[in-house]
């Protein structure tokens, strides 16, 4: 059976505080295994978890501020000391190749792991994976920055009765939805007529940006959006000044979007209490709210009901 779900590492922003890590999220999705945004401390948070380096496929770094970056040197380190036995892809803005060199090789180690450096080089750049597609989108902030969705291509879901008052059943119901029709007892039946459309899954990934249309495009009907809410209401001048969202920019972005369940995370240490983000949201989003906490899970809600 497949798994999709978020495992936080933690949700602090520019400082850790003693209840948050910095950032730090891995995304099961069928066999990839994403770890987003490493902070300095994501190798011990992931212990905590179930989730191990040879568990990764792919890492994903939104930008190279600190607390997005500085646990890439431990997790690659981990890659090898783990000799993990298969190419784990790093996505990151081509523009900061450099600090990836650095991160990379920032202390003596042996190197045994295969990474499959593969940098984001320009806006809307797309990642085959047998998952679907992975696309990246330019985002506003200070230095070149990226947020990710993974899009999971439409299939069908074929009528039981419709496919029983056609005696279509066994390997044809395969052929069926392969070719697009079958020949049955001297009529073609298309696959429109025994099966609707079941929309693919999204998920999206956006980190530190103002608003812009490339937060939108990311969030487009996304059933499990993981965005930051850095600042709350009264602080939004300074969030648009320093490239940040308010807790109420992301849920309306969610709510605009027809996002199902939103993540709010990467949270300023000035506050304290997380409530104030959970009743500042609900003034502008009613779907799913999650207020993410370091060491918990998020499931990506079930399937959308197919449609004719």
């Amino acid at each position: 059976m497949s798994m999709r779900e978020l495992a936080v590492l933690g949700t602090a922003s520019q400082a850790p505080t003693r209840q948050r890590n910095h950032n730090g999220y891995v995304l099961r999705w069928d066999d990839e295994v994403i770890l987003f945004d490493p902070g300095e401390g994501s190798q011990r948070q992931l212990l905590h978890t179930g989730i191990t380096a040879t568990d990764l496929t792919r890492i994903c770094v939104t930008h190279f501020h600190g607390d997005h970056c500085l646990g890439l040197p431990g997790m690659i380190q981990r890659l090898s000391l783990d000799r993990v036995p298969h190419p784990v892809a790093v996505h990151f803005p081509a523009g900061g190749a450099d600090y990836f060199a650095r991160l990379r090789h920032a202390s003596s180690f042996h190197e045994t792991a295969e990474l499959a450096v593969e940098p984001i080089a320009t806006d809307g750049q797309r990642i085959a994976l047998r998952a679907g597609t992975l696309e990246a989108r330019r985002l506003r902030h200070p230095i070149e920055t990226y947020g990710y969705r993974l899009v999971e291509p439409d299939g069908r879901r074929t009528l039981p009765e419709r496919l029983s008052a056609y005696g279509i059943g066994g390997p044809a119901v395969g052929e069926l939805l392969r070719v697009g029709h079958l020949d049955v007892g001297g009529r073609r039946v298309s696959a429109d007529e025994v099966s609707v459309v079941r929309p693919g899954q999204r998920f999206a990934f956006v980190m530190d940006t103002g608003l812009c249309d490339a937060v939108y495009a990311l969030a487009e009907h996304a059933d499990l959006l993981v965005i930051e809410s850095t600042f709350l209401a009264p602080e939004a001048a300074l969030a648009a000044e320093v490239g940040h969202l308010t807790a109420a920019q992301a849920a309306r972005v969610a709510a605009e979007s027809g996002v199902r369940r939103l993540v709010l995370t990467h949270f300023s240490q000035r506050y304290a209490d997380p409530r104030r983000f959970a009743d500042e949201a609900r003034e502008h989003f009613t779907g799913e709210l999650v207020i993410a906490e370091d060491l918990t899970t998020v499931a990506v809600p079930p399937r959308r009901h197919g449609t004719g």
